[in-house]
């Protein structure tokens, strides 16, 4: 995007958000039965009030998209998703002042989220499996990550955990959908007739300001500490990391630098790792294709790795060409998020880091 100008902090906390290192709620449940407070996955105690409070950060719930975006630049990051035929992508800048775009891919209701404390983005179905229902910003974050809630219960969602945390919907898991973060430029080589996420949100914000000032690319600078804090990698560090469970992975963008397929093995799983120093997608590898070899391979045609077999794959698991026994394969992704390190460190203690 053009003249993407670092704001001043004070933007960030008089104007927007008024975030308090200091400030917790460890009030919260104050009043209610012990039974109740104990209907918590998280410490209650380490939940943060980031200042803005309920829906001050407005998800967008009308988005609009257009085909020929006049703004984004190429090394300008997105979400991508591909689904039933449809491309869209989903500008970091917008993201950044909405962090939850309620929406429609294919034939289905997705809500899109983005945290930028942590730099992790998902797609999900709609809570309870109600198209009608709408995902919005609490207001809350706990490790610095976005705390949804889901508009017909108003029960809490805590999205790097991938489960609702508090409320009537309380260890549920949300349905997901596979989403690539990548730079403008990869995303419509593989994606040309992908639409985008317009500005006409229907909310006055000056998309061409990054409101956290020098946040992504301070390793110091965080707005609350997190626990545990995992220092072995830069803090602000984008990773690309697998999660099983409670566990994960984290492989560095870099050790992929100019295109690398690599089989690894991850919590007694064999995983297909994929991608360049832009972009990496994963799978967990069944018994039956365990045997195939892999390449990196993008091209226009949405085509993203290929098989010893000459089938050709994108970037979501599904077969572009190649081999006919293989055309209705479909590889299955692996749970995955790209992220700022710190994050991975605090949500998944100890976790692996792999070393090629």
């Amino acid at each position: 995007m053009i003249m993407k100008k670092a704001s001043l902090l004070i933007l960030v906390f008089t104007i927007f958000f008024s975030c308090d290192k200091g400030n917790d709620l460890s009030n919260v449940g104050d009043g209610i039965s012990i039974e109740e407070q104990q209907q918590w996955l998280i410490p209650r105690r380490e939940i943060k009030d980031g200042g803005a409070g309920k829906d001050g950060i407005p998800s967008i719930d009308n988005p609009k998209f257009t085909s020929n975006p006049v703004d984004l630049e190429d090394d300008d990051l997105v979400v991508g998703i591909y689904f039933e035929g449809q491309a869209k992508a989903y500008p970091h800048y917008i993201l950044d002042w909405h962090e939850i775009v309620n929406d429609v891919v294919g034939n289905d209701p997705i809500a899109l989220s983005y945290c930028p404390l942590t730099g992790t983005a998902f797609a999900w179905g709609r809570a309870s499996n109600n198209p009608q229902d709408t995902f919005g910003v609490s207001g809350l974050l706990y490790n610095s990550n976005l705390l949804l809630y889901d508009r017909k219960t108003e029960s809490l969602w805590s999205q790097l955990k991938v489960q609702c945390v508090n409320g009537d919907l309380v260890s549920d898991f949300p349905s997901t959908y596979g989403v690539v973060e990548t730079d403008w430029k990869t995303w419509k080589t593989m994606y040309p007739e992908t639409m985008v996420l317009t500005e006409d949100t229907g909310f006055s914000r000056d998309y061409e300001t990054y409101p956290y000032g020098d946040y992504r690319t301070n390793h110091d600078y965080l707005l609350f500490l997190p626990a545990p804090y995992d220092r072995r990698l830069p803090s602000k560090k984008r990773v690309y990391a697998i999660i099983d469970e409670t566990i994960s992975k984290a492989y560095k963008f870099e050790d992929f630098t100019g295109g690398k397929a690599i089989v690894d093995t991850f919590n007694g799983k064999k995983y297909l790792i994929v991608g360049n120093e832009n972009i990496i997608s994963s799978f967990v590898l069944s018994q039956e294709n365990q045997e195939l070899t892999f390449d990196y391979e993008l091209s226009e045609s949405g085509g993203f790795f290929k098989d010893n077999l000459g089938t050709i794959r994108s970037a979501f698991g599904d077969v572009i060409s190649g081999n006919q026994e293989n055309l209705g394969d479909f590889f299955t992704p692996a749970t995955s998020v790209v992220s700022f390190w710190f994050a991975i460190g605090a949500f998944y203690p100890d976790a692996e880091i792999y070393t090629p």
